[in-house]
C-alpha cells in the first residue's frame, strides 16, 4: 500500500495534491478520478450516527436518517464499562457501514473543566484516565467494523463561549497531565484513523496552526499515523495549518485554499514535501476506508435497541436510597404516582451536531406501566411545562393531588434541551424553578419520593436533596432510556453506575469558578492540575456526591489488598491485587477504583489520582480477585524543568476504593525513580532550596560556618526559630551583606558554577 501511495503522489499534479487537502463538500473528501482516488463520507456522532438525509447544514436543521441513539458520552462514562463502550462503538460502526459512512466524528475526549460547558454531555469525564480508556474502547469498537473515527476536539476545548476564538492560557504541566492525557491514551492504544483539531487557541496559537500539538506531540511523541482533520470551519490560514500538520480542511469551501497552497509551494514559502506528507496521510486513510467498506451492509434495529437499553441500564447511578425505598416492591404498593413531563416526553440526548434521529423512542411512563402489572395503579401528572421555566400553579396543584393519593411518587425532573447545547454554555447549575417548586409541593404531601434526574451535566440538589427518599441520576440515556429507568425502579436491573464527575453543592465551589469562561477572548486555567475531584479532595471540601460514587441494591466487601513488590523501580511497574465479594442478596456489579498518592513531592500534586478501574459482576456470596498493573506513568508527574514525565523517588500510597472519598484499602510502596533531576541554582535561589540538594547541603554548611564566624551577639528580640526561618528563605545574594564581605560576588559565582556542573 505504501508503495502504491508513493507512486500516486509522483503522478499527482500540484493542484491535485492541494485539492486533496480539503473537502469536496460538507461531508465528503475530494476524489481524483483519473488516478482512481476515491471520495469518502464522514458524519457526526458520537452516541449514534447523524447522517443528514437532505442538504447538508451541520447545524441539525435538516433531518438525519434514523439511527440508534445510544446514551451520550456523559452517561456512558458513568457505566465505567470499557467492554460496554466497545459494544456501543461496534453497533455504531455497523450502522455506519449500512449507511455508506466511512468515518464517524467522535468520540469527544475533552475534560469537563466546569459543569457549565454546554457540550459536556458529549464528553466523558473530569478525569483523563476514565475518559481515555472508555474512548479507546469506543474507537476500537467502531473501527472493528471497518469504519474510522475522529477523536475530538484536540485540544483544551472546554467551553462553548467564544469557542472559535477563545485563547486558552494553560501551563505545560496542566496541559500534559489533564487535557492531553486522555487523547494520548486513545491515540496510543486504539490507533484512531483521524484526530480532529479544536477551534480554540492554546497559548496564543490556533489549534489548527499549532505545530507543537499537531506534529511534535501528536505525531513525533505519540506516534499518530492517521489524518489530522479540522473541526468544521476551524481553519484560518490554510498554508499555516498545513505547515503545522493539519492534513485535511473540512468542509470543502471551494478552490481558494488550493490556490493558496499552490502559491506557497511555487513561491518557496512551503516545501512541497510538507504537502506530500499531508497527501500521504490522507491517501492512507482513503484507501483503508474503501477497502474495508462492505457494500449492502444491514443491521438489526431491534438488537441495537436492546443494546441501547442494556447500556442505559449500566449508566444509571443510584445516588440516594434512604430506608431502601428502591427497588419498588409491587406487593407492598397499591398505587404510585409518576410526575413530570419528562416521563412522557423524554429528553434523551443533547442539542447540536450530535442530535440523533432515533429508530424508536421509549418513554419512562409507558415502560413503568408495562412493568407495574395489573395490580399496581399508576397515576400521572405533568407537573411543569417543558418548554417554559414559568411556574404553572395549576400543574403543581395537580402534581400535589396525584402524589397525595399514592403510596409513593416518582418525579422526573432535569434540564430541558435549551439548557444544554453546542454553541453556548449554561449560566448556572440549578434546576428550572418550575421543577424545584414541583418537588417541594410533592414532598409536602408525600413521605416516599423518588427523584429521577434527566440531565447532561450536574445540577444542584439544594435544598430538595435532603427531603427526598431516593435520587437516580439518569443523565441522557438515549432512545431506550425510559425502559432502563423502569428496569432500575422495579429491580429488573441492579444499578451499577458511578459518577464520572463530581456533583458540588453550588457553582461557586467549582475549581474554575473564578476563571470561567474568561473575557476579551482569553481564559486562564489558573486552577492548574486541580480539576474536578483533584481539587475537592485536595481541599477536603464537602461535595454533594464525590467522583466515582454510586450505590447498589446489594453490598460489596473489599479485602486482601496486595502488591507484587514493596520496592519498585519506576520502569518495572507493580501488580495490585484485591478481592471483591458480593455480601448482599442481589446480583450486582461493582466498580473498583485504584488511586495513587505521592506522599511527599517537590511539586504540588493532587491528594490522589485515578490510575486504574474495573467493573466486575458478582452473584450473592461470590468473590473475585482483580488484578491491576501500575506502570511508570502512574507514579509520574510532568516536570517542566526537563519537559518530560518524572517519578520522584519516595513512598507512594496505593488506594483502592468505591469512590475518591471512600477508600477501603491502602498499601504503601517505595518507588525509585530512574531519572535524575538536577536543580539549577542562581543568585536568587534560597538557602532552603540548597538544603534539598546533596551538593547544596555542603554549600549550606560552608555558609553557616562563615556566618557564624562573623556573627555578633544575638539580640533577645531574635529567636532561634526566627533566625532559622530567615536563613531558610534567604536568597544566596543576601549572604554577601550578612558576611561583611567574606562572601563576595566572586565567591558567589564560583559557588554557583560548582553547584550547576
Amino acid at each position: 500500500m505504501e508503495r502504491k501511495i508513493d507512486e500516486l503522489i509522483q503522478q499527482l499534479t500540484l493542484e491535485e495534491k492541494a485539492s486533496l487537502c480539503g473537502g469536496a463538500s460538507f461531508w465528503t473528501t475530494q476524489a481524483i478520478e483519473r488516478l482512481d482516488i476515491p471520495s469518502i463520507m464522514m458524519t457526526d456522532g458520537p452516541h449514534g450516527l447523524r447522517k443528514q438525509s437532505g442538504e447538508s447544514d451541520h447545524l441539525g436543521l435538516n433531518q438525519a436518517v434514523p439511527a440508534t441513539c445510544f446514551p451520550t458520552a456523559s452517561a456512558l462514562a458513568c457505566s465505567w464499562d470499557v467492554e460496554l463502550a466497545g459494544k456501543v462503538g461496534g453497533a455504531i460502526g455497523e450502522e455506519a457501514q449500512a449507511e455508506n459512512v466511512h468515518i464517524v466524528l467522535g468520540p469527544g475526549v475533552n475534560i469537563k473543566r466546569s459543569p457549565l460547558c454546554g457540550r459536556n454531555f458529549e464528553y466523558y469525564s473530569e478525569d483523563p484516565v476514565l475518559a481515555g480508556d472508555l474512548a479507546a474502547a469506543w474507537v476500537n469498537g467502531v473501527q472493528s467494523q471497518g469504519v474510522g473515527t475522529s477523536v475530538k476536539h484536540y485540544a483544551v476545548n472546554n467551553q462553548e463561549y467564544q469557542r472559535m476564538s477563545i485563547d486558552v492560557q494553560v501551563d505545560e504541566r496542566t496541559l500534559r497531565e489533564i487535557y492531553l492525557a486522555g487523547f494520548e491514551r486513545v491515540v496510543k492504544t486504539a490507533l484512531p484513523w483521524t484526530v480532529m483539531c479544536a477551534y480554540n487557541k492554546v497559548n496564543g496559537i490556533l489549534c489548527a496552526e499549532h505545530k507543537e500539538l499537531l506534529s511534535e506531540i501528536l505525531r513525533d511523541e505519540w506516534g499518530f499515523e492517521g489524518v489530522v482533520v479540522s473541526d468544521w470551519g476551524a481553519v484560518d490560514v490554510r498554508v499555516n495549518s498545513l505547515k503545522a500538520g493539519l492534513d485535511l480542511q473540512m468542509p470543502g469551501i471551494g478552490d481558494s485554499p488550493v490556490k493558496a497552497i499552490m502559491a506557497a509551494v511555487n513561491g518557496g514559502e512551503m516545501d512541497e514535501t510538507a504537502l506530500d506528507d499531508a497527501v500521504r496521510n490522507s491517501l492512507r486513510i482513503l484507501f483503508r476506508a474503501v477497502e474495508k467498506h462492505r457494500e449492502g451492509s444491514t443491521y438489526d434495529q431491534k438488537a441495537h435497541h436492546a443494546l441501547a437499553r442494556e447500556a442505559a441500564g449500566e449508566c444509571i447511578v443510584l445516588l440516594k436510597n434512604q430506608d431502601d425505598i428502591l427497588p419498588l416492591e409491587k406487593a407492598n404498593l397499591k398505587k404510585i404516582a409518576v410526575i413530570g413531563a419528562f416521563a412522557k416526553t423524554p429528553r434523551y440526548q443533547g442539542g447540536g451536531s450530535s442530535h440523533i434521529n432515533p429508530t424508536q423512542l421509549d418513554t419512562a411512563y409507558d415502560e413503568i406501566l408495562s412493568l407495574s402489572g395489573s395490580d399496581l395503579a399508576v397515576g400521572y401528572a405533568d407537573g411543569y411545562v417543558i418548554a417554559s421555566d414559568d411556574v404553572d400553579d395549576s400543574l403543581i396543584d395537580q402534581a400535589r393531588t396525584v402524589a397525595e393519593s399514592a403510596d409513593l411518587a416518582v418525579l422526573f425532573v432535569g434540564l430541558p434541551d435549551r439548557y444544554e447545547s453546542e454553541g453556548y454554555d449554561r449560566e448556572h447549575i440549578r434546576l428550572p424553578e418550575s421543577h424545584g417548586r414541583m418537588i417541594d409541593a410533592v414532598c409536602s404531601v408525600q413521605n416516599h419520593v423518588v427523584v429521577v434526574l434527566i440531565n447532561g451535566s450536574p445540577v444542584s440538589m439544594e435544598p430538595w436533596g435532603e427531603a427526598v427518599g431516593a435520587i437516580i441520576e439518569g443523565g441522557l440515556l438515549g432512545q431506550a432510556g425510559g425502559g432502563a429507568i423502569a428496569d432500575v425502579l422495579f429491580g429488573e436491573v441492579n444499578p451499577s453506575g458511578k459518577l464520572a464527575e463530581t456533583i458540588p453543592y453550588q457553582l461557586s465551589d467549582t475549581p474554575s469558578h473564578l476563571n470561567f469562561p474568561g473575557k476579551k477572548r482569553k481564559v486562564q486555567y489558573r486552577e492548574g492540575v486541580f480539576v474536578g475531584y483533584r481539587y475537592y479532595d485536595a481541599k477536603g471540601m464537602a461535595v454533594r456526591y464525590p467522583f466515582g460514587f454510586g450505590l447498589s441494591y446489594t453490598t460489596f466487601d473489599y479485602s486482601n489488598l496486595s502488591v507484587s513488590k514493596k520496592e519498585v523501580v519506576d520502569t518495572e511497574g507493580v501488580e495490585v491485587n484485591v478481592i471483591v465479594k458480593n455480601t448482599g442478596a442481589y446480583y450486582g456489579k461493582e466498580i473498583v477504583q485504584v488511586y495513587v498518592r505521592d506522599i511527599e513531592c517537590r511539586e504540588a500534586r493532587p491528594d490522589k489520582e485515578l490510575k486504574a478501574f474495573s467493573k466486575v459482576g458478582l452473584d450473592p456470596g461470590e468473590e473475585k480477585t482483580l488484578t491491576f498493573h501500575l506502570g511508570f506513568r502512574d507514579f509520574a508527574y510532568y516536570e517542566d524543568q526537563i519537559n518530560d514525565w518524572y517519578v520522584e523517588t519516595g513512598d507512594f500510597d496505593i488506594l483502592v476504593g468505591r469512590s475518591s472519598r471512600d477508600i477501603c484499602l491502602k498499601e504503601t510502596i517505595a518507588v525509585s525513580g530512574t531519572k535524575v533531576l538536577k536543580d539549577t541554582f542562581d543568585r536568587h535561589s534560597t538557602i532552603g532550596e540548597l538544603m534539598q540538594d546533596p551538593e547544596g547541603m555542603k554549600a549550606v554548611g560552608m555558609i553557616f560556618g562563615l556566618l557564624k564566624s562573623r556573627s555578633e551577639r544575638k539580640s533577645e528580640a531574635v529567636s532561634d526559630d526566627m533566625m532559622q526561618a530567615m536563613m531558610r528563605f534567604a536568597p544566596l545574594r543576601t549572604v554577601m551583606s550578612w558576611s561583611k564581605g567574606a562572601f563576595n560576588e566572586e565567591k558567589l559565582e564560583e559557588l554557583l558554577k560548582t553547584l550547576n556542573q
